[in-house]
């Protein structure tokens, strides 16, 4: 059988096909659909029963198709907020596979959003669900097909490695939560350990070591790291220790990080950071005012002519 190619390697390739850095973060609200969308609910829908979940999930994938046709050309990744299709029960779950296949349809990466992690066993199971799926005596069950899966590092090194070992077999890559973007982070991340540093340089460390095998041609791993857009002056040290990791940064907009102060981020190239907006560019509207889907392209186009000049700069500085 053929070795998949290294992850980094297609990333590279992507973000330069695409000249963006920019990842739609889908995390659909049903009380905050697109009026189109929204539209379409008969009136009494959001009342409980199995029917009206239909509807609402209906509603919610026709929004997400209206959001990523808006804003795909400016994008270069979709992230699926599992969470919020699978509150919308056993309908959510279609939909969430509809959305993937409609973000792949736009020439996007799918990022599954689910922050996984558990005993090896239990991580090898949320590894085939979200990604290439699993291998039966009965024949193969399809996952989500995702090209990168986010995952929650607390228990070990041994709950990462399923996750990993998956995605290096089918070419696709793991995000490690490193240093996230909540106010609470400080609560454990930050913490200084006795052997000295801080949690969330341990977990970076971590992330290197395991990311070694799978650094591809391009320098970069297909083992990264989310690290929050709104912790910036982390993002130095960041880099000296995860130095072939791409950077998925969460955070800009809304919770108030700025493209602008994640050059460190670029500085193994344009690839190694992908920046992650969600109600900045689905909300565009509230503030810009206007179609919904003119607000989004627009706020989007802004947010990854602002990143490539940011990697170029970075790029330039060496």
């Amino acid at each position: 059988m053929t070795a998949a190619p290294a992850f980094g390697d297609a990333l590279v390739a992507r973000v330069q096909q695409r000249r963006s850095q920019i990842v739609l973060g889908i995390d659909p609200d049903p009380a905050a659909l697109w009026p189109a969308a929204a539209g379409t609910l008969p009136s009494g829908a959001g009342a409980s029963g199995p029917a009206e979940a239909g509807e609402v999930a209906a509603a919610v994938q026709s929004h997400c198709g209206a959001l990523i046709d808006a804003v795909a050309d400016s994008c270069v990744a979709a992230k699926l907020q599992l969470a919020r299709f699978e509150a919308l029960g056993e309908p959510g779950r279609a939909v969430l596979g509809a959305v993937a296949e409609h973000a792949r349809g736009a020439g996007l990466l799918v990022i599954a959003d689910g922050k996984r992690g558990d005993i090896d066993v239990t991580s090898q199971a949320y590894a085939a669900s979200l990604a290439h799926g699993l291998d039966t005596p009965f024949g193969h069950i399809d996952g989500l097909g995702a090209d990168l899966v986010t995952v929650n590092p607390l228990m070990g090194r041994d709950a990462l490695a399923p996750f990993v070992a998956a995605a290096r077999a089918a070419g696709s890559g793991v995000l490690v939560l490193v240093r996230t973007s909540n106010p609470g982070a400080s609560d454990i991340e930050d913490l200084e350990l006795r052997a000295g540093g801080t949690v969330w340089e341990r977990v970076a460390e971590i992330v290197d070591e395991l990311g070694a095998a799978g650094v591809g041609a391009e320098g970069l791993s297909d083992v990264g790291a989310v690290f929050g857009a709104t912790a910036p002056e982390h993002l130095a040290r960041a880099r000296e220790l995860m130095g072939a990791a791409p950077f998925l940064l969460p955070g800009v907009g809304a919770q108030g990080g700025r493209v602008e102060d994640l050059e460190p981020a670029f500085r193994p190239g344009r690839a190694a950071g992908l920046i992650s907006v969600s109600r900045s560019v689905s909300d565009a509207h509230r503030s810009l005012g206007g179609d919904p889907a003119q607000a989004a392209a627009q706020e989007c186009e802004r947010l990854r002519s602002v990143a490539w000049d940011v990697s170029e700069r970075a790029l330039a500085l060496g």
